[in-house]
């Protein structure tokens, strides 16, 4: 499965990152690509347990049930995923500094390696191995890149 944590993976999606435009429209959602860059630059501080969301209740309850298809190999996120709150913004930022800042995070990830990861629980999904949260970033960023078309 794809992982973060394989340099080559991580090369894709810097590249895929460098074909965004600040202009760029979004295919579903409701984020404008700022806005997602900054998301995204969110969920990799949270695997690095910088950010440290609560458990959800659905979570608590489906998350044992969703995650083994979740973690499917081959098996993308699914459009309008719900996220967790503390990965949304309203700050304005620009789109050299969030795409920037997205890149120095992936780059920081890759470095860090599983040592890097936190042993905080995810919100809905409970506790990941460092396997598992950089299968789910590549997953992550996949997502949103697709949802711009990138």
């Amino acid at each position: 499965m794809e992982s973060l944590f394989d340099r080559s993976c991580a090369e894709r999606i810097k590249q895929r990152l460098s074909r965004l435009t600040p202009d760029q429209h979004r295919q579903w959602g409701s984020m404008d690509v700022v806005r997602m860059l900054t998301h995204c630059s969110r969920g990799l501080e949270m695997a690095a347990g910088e950010i440290h969301p609560p458990r959800a209740m659905m979570g608590r309850i489906l998350g044992p049930i969703l995650k083994p298809i979740a973690f499917r190999e081959g098996e993308p996120m699914r459009k309008n995923s719900p996220t967790a709150r503390e990965l949304l913004t309203d700050e304005a930022a620009d789109f050299e500094t969030a795409l920037t800042r997205l890149n120095a995070l992936v780059d920081r990830f890759v470095a860090a390696g599983p040592a890097g990861c936190t042993s905080h629980p995810h919100p809905f999904f409970g506790s990941l191995d460092p396997r598992e949260w950089s299968m789910l970033m590549y997953k992550h960023l996949d997502h949103h890149l697709r949802q711009f078309g990138a």
